[in-house]
């Protein structure tokens, strides 16, 4: 599933391509992926031009003349650029742009969504008032806050888009490995200096996987056919039966909360 740094890498790629061009006409495969109704949803985004492209947490949000398109990538959920031709078997959501050229929503599983809102409120209406702040942006004593009564995992807990937004299963791991916390600890038994860290932590796994243009993993990849590279920077992540590379323990895997999970026991207490 592409995560934070993944979807900051389609953002990347997206926004030097698509700024300025305007939706000139919708093809729809696949109705499903537009919680919208179909017909204001193709009428309100034709014709309006695409002036930058943001993003909350795993979200990507396109931000038109009137309205923001609010996509989540779910699973497998990619976006490739091409000139008119044949469609492909997976590509379910054609936007037809002005010089000849298609952004094309491209996704093995749909689970894709989008949404489409006013720019005068979307941050604030469904579904982005219910994603949390990044690590990079999160207020330290919020967190702690959210997380000082959960009698929970703490992995649980990082991957709740509402207490912390941009984590997922792969970064979660890295995150605990890198803060020296077991997945299984209760968000009670936290202290303040560890829920600290955590964010810490947290910042600097996401920064270098930004750096690196995320995590290559089974079937994901970014948009354009742009690789990632972080999963040889990962300490425990897929790791099990390897050495860990701070302690020289093997690396376990165990599920929380129904989650494969890896972990150093020796170094996570």
């Amino acid at each position: 599933m592409p995560e934070l740094p993944e979807v900051e890498t389609v953002r990347r790629i997206l926004s030097n391509q698509l700024n300025g061009l305007t939706i000139e006409g919708i093809d729809i495969y696949y109705e499903r992926m537009i919680h919208e109704d179909i017909k204001a949803f193709t009428s309100t985004l034709i014709g309006q031009t695409i002036h930058r492209i943001d993003r909350k947490g795993k979200y990507l949000i396109f931000i038109l003349d009137t309205h923001a398109l609010i996509i989540h990538l779910r699973m497998e959920g990619k976006f490739y650029i091409k000139k008119q031709d044949d469609l492909s078997k997976h590509e379910h959501i054609v936007f037809h742009l002005n010089h000849g050229l298609e952004l094309r929503y491209h996704d093995t599983r749909k689970f894709g969504t989008m949404h489409l809102r006013s720019l005068d409120d979307y941050l604030m209406t469904y579904p982005l008032n219910r994603c949390a702040e990044e690590p990079f942006s999160i207020d330290k004593a919020s967190f702690y806050e959210k997380i000082k009564r959960k009698n929970v995992a703490i992995k649980s807990i990082l991957l709740d888009q509402t207490i912390m937004s941009g984590l997922g299963n792969i970064y979660v791991d890295e995150t605990l490995f890198d803060a020296k916390i077991h997945p299984e600890r209760k968000g009670l038994t936290i202290t303040k200096d560890e829920s600290n860290q955590l964010i810490e932590s947290a910042k600097k796994v996401l920064s270098a996987a930004v750096e690196m243009g995320g995590t290559t993993i089974r079937s994901y990849t970014a948009s354009l056919g742009v690789t990632g590279l972080f999963q040889l920077k990962l300490n425990v992540h897929t790791k099990v039966g390897e050495l860990c590379p701070r302690c020289g323990s093997i690396i376990k895997k165990i599920r929380v909360g129904g989650r494969g999970t890896y972990v150093c026991e020796s170094c996570q207490k």
